[in-house]
């Protein structure tokens, strides 16, 4: 049964009411985030009827209700997963002892430090989409855009309600920074670079909603095994709804490929000048665009060696993927992981102490999740009979961030030269001439049931509704 109480301004299962203080405090940031989601929420969608999930209820049978819903009224609230009280902590130095309930002073910093950079990508996300919905291929993806956008503003109620809560005055301070910040500005941007990107189409969108939007899942999966109880508890929620932003980023991009895959087969041509004089995205483009997210996506993992990675895991604040299923002794003192470097022009892997190279752990679970779903899409290509394979590029390719930072290597894993980097960029990233192509395709589809030239419809629709439901009243 639902736990959340609807009667309250702000929807919580936290027993809001009861905490006077912390109330008031989010009563006085919830206007603030309404004029933030005014100024750079979805453009246009003020007064636009929606066919949204909304949660109702933590539990698998009652966490989503669907039903039109005007954007600005849309429920943002707090929800976490049920507690256990006996709940130990099963990592780092802590390991064995009782998980805790509130924040300790020795970690506080770290852990507001965790909080303020997992909630500043929420609204950045959105702040990226903005301008998106002028450009839907469909009724249907526009509705699949707003969904993810009011999701996102939900998960920065959810860090928001961690730095109130728990980090008294300094919560409140980074909770109005979070508003403050914005993507791409140059002078208060946003603290990930990959949150500074634009998407400026809805391959770009694809791309971001299945690449980067699962490196959240792994983030967040991470910080769900947290010795901080309300942060695991509040991140184990999150990844509920995260899986829809991933499926909406891998069946887009399958869909775009479904879509190329025909043209190729009715024009019985590969050659891409004529598949965009037919309207369709050439497979290499799509094969630059995958390396330029995938290679992005994985420098948000930060550096392969990583002191601080190694303090947030033996104190108990940020766990790895699955912790629980592991089997080694989870302090991980004495071993070792491998990681790339760059010696005599060469790649060459070395081994270093294991609590350092958790970022790069955490990145290799991210890749083998990320190949799995190029191979979907492949099998799009191979149900058409089209022989093309799209790939990620090596895991050193067009890297800024850690020891491979600003390395020139080929997405095959090759070290190139400076001359040749800049020779062949235009073939393994995309180029102006590649987003200037794309952007011609976005003109705004908005009809029920109808879809953009470039784009297959989907298989099925929402919530089991027909295709061409009605998914946006426009008002």
């Amino acid at each position: 049964m639902s736990t959340i109480d609807y009667a309250e301004k702000i929807p919580n299962n936290v027993n809001l009411a009861e905490d006077r203080t912390l109330k008031r405090a989010l009563e006085q940031w919830q206007p603030n985030f309404l004029s933030w989601w005014d100024d750079m929420g979805p453009e246009g969608s003020t007064g636009t009827e929606v066919y949204l999930r909304t949660a109702v209820s933590v539990d698998p049978q009652g966490w989503a209700q669907f039903g039109h819903v005007k954007m600005r009224d849309y429920r943002w609230g707090i929800f976490l997963n049920p507690g256990d009280a006996n709940r130990e902590i099963h990592f780092g130095d802590h390991k064995g002892e009782r998980a805790w309930t509130d924040v300790p002073g020795e970690y506080r910093a770290n852990l507001r430090r965790i909080i303020v950079t997992q909630g500043d990508t929420e609204p950045a996300s959105v702040e990226q989409q903005r301008h998106l919905g002028l450009t839907a291929p469909s009724m249907y993806d526009l509705r699949n855009l707003y969904q993810i956008n009011v999701e996102e503003g939900r998960h920065l109620w959810a860090m928001v309600y961690l730095l109130h809560k728990h980090f008294g005055r300094d919560g409140r301070e980074e909770g109005e920074a979070l508003l403050e910040r914005r993507s791409g500005q140059q002078d208060n941007p946003r603290i990930l670079q990959a949150f500074n990107e634009q998407t400026p189409d809805w391959l770009a969108f694809f791309m971001f909603t299945y690449f980067t939007d699962r490196d959240g899942k792994f983030q967040l999966s991470a910080l769900a095994e947290s010795a901080f109880d309300p942060l695991a508890r509040t991140t184990k929620f999150m990844l509920t709804e995260e899986a829809h932003h991933m499926f909406v980023g891998e069946s887009g991009v399958s869909r775009v490929i479904q879509r190329t895959a025909q043209v190729m087969n009715e024009l019985k041509t590969d050659d891409p000048k004529r598949l965009r004089e037919a309207g369709v995205i050439d497979l290499p483009t799509l094969q630059r665009y995958l390396n330029f997210h995938y290679s992005v996506t994985i420098d948000l993992f930060g550096a392969d060696e990583s002191s601080n990675a190694a303090t947030f895991y033996s104190t108990g604040l940020k766990g790895r993927f699955e912790e629980g299923k592991r089997t080694d002794d989870h302090v991980l003192k004495g071993q070792t992981y491998k990681v790339l470097a760059i010696q005599n022009g060469q790649l060459v892997e070395r081994e270093v102490p294991m609590l350092n190279a958790l970022n790069e752990v955490l990145r290799d679970d991210y890749i083998k999740d990320s190949i799995a779903g190029v191979e979907r899409w492949n099998k799009v290509l191979d149900k058409a009979g089209i022989p093309t394979r799209l790939t990620v590029p090596h895991k050193a390719f067009h890297r800024n961030i850690g020891a491979l930072s600003g390395a020139k290597v080929s997405p095959e894993g090759r070290v190139v030269s400076e001359a040749e980097w800049n020779a062949k960029v235009g073939e393994w990233l995309p180029t102006a001439e590649d987003r200037a192509f794309v952007a011609s395709l976005m003109g705004r589809v908005v009809e029920p049931g109808k879809f953009a030239n470039w784009i297959a419809p989907p298989v099925m629709g929402i919530n089991r509704q027909p295709v061409n439901f009605e998914y946006v009243r426009f008002g």
